[in-house]
């Protein structure tokens, strides 16, 4: 065995092959702390998301176009919620965001995981005047990754 200086006790083999230093570093098993193990809630650990592309077909010249955080993802068979938790590409009402005028606009809604047990459900703009989008029966997949057409 030789040391190679500047590895502060590092092993190192010579390479038959390449003539070039092996640097073998000590194994050392990592410390967990279990404070930490116990601080972690299960619930977390398992949490998922659903994930809502939408896309709105723009038949004018110009749109305006927002979502409200009242917007949610609603079970067929319990009425459980699943709320809103990040929407991209999209403006948060009072926000507004322009569509090019004769194009469809895709955004992408985060919500927090559906009931396992979930099979189908609806999502819903649940606001407080007229124009509020609504998407029913939508059929749960594996992935819950969705596209949907807002109309």
């Amino acid at each position: 065995m030789h040391f190679y200086p500047g590895f502060h006790g590092s092993e190192i083999k010579m390479s038959p092959i390449l003539a070039a230093p092996i640097i073998k570093e000590p194994v050392t098993k990592p410390v967990v702390e279990t404070e930490v193990l116990t601080s972690i809630d299960p619930g977390v650990l398992e949490d998922a998301h659903v994930y809502v592309h939408c896309y709105f077909k723009n038949n004018l010249d110009e749109m305006l176009i927002r979502v409200w955080r009242s917007t949610f993802l609603i079970d067929k068979a319990s009425g459980a919620r699943s709320e809103l938790i990040h929407a991209e590409n999209i403006s948060y009402a009072p926000q507004w965001t322009i569509i090019p005028g004769k194009k469809t606009f895709s955004f992408l809604l985060i919500f927090s995981a559906l009931p396992k047990d979930c099979k189908v459900f609806d999502l819903l703009e649940d606001i407080p005047q007229s124009g509020g989008f609504f998407v029913s029966g939508i059929k749960r997949n594996e992935l819950d990754v969705y596209h949907v057409d807002i109309h």
